[in-house]
């Protein structure tokens, strides 16, 4: 469930997010039940995440970002490399977002 977030949304989220630290790390073995379950608390409580992927090849990355993104209902914002930046705005959301 991709939210169409704007170009100036998304330069906003990816300025909040420079600081932060993968929070969740996705292995070779890809996406399972557990990684699933610890994304959803996760987003649900930061609502901005990033998370590493770390498969041998780029192609398999891009592949489980979508995966990541299509389960977990949540919008890619931009992907360095192993990491991808995710947002999903909470139940009660506390980031702002400019319109």
């Amino acid at each position: 469930m991709d939210i169409n977030l704007t170009g100036k949304q998304k330069r906003h989220l990816r300025g909040l997010a420079h600081e932060l630290h993968p929070l969740v790390t996705i292995s070779d073995k890809g996406l399972s039940e557990n990684v699933l379950a610890e994304l959803e608390l996760t987003l649900e409580h930061h609502e901005l995440i990033k998370v590493r992927v770390n498969a041998i090849d780029r192609e398999q990355r891009r592949e489980l970002i979508a995966q990541l993104v299509e389960k977990s209902c949540s919008t890619l914002i931009q992907t360095i490399g192993h990491i991808a930046l995710i947002y999903r705005a909470a139940k009660k959301p506390e980031l702002k977002i400019p319109s």
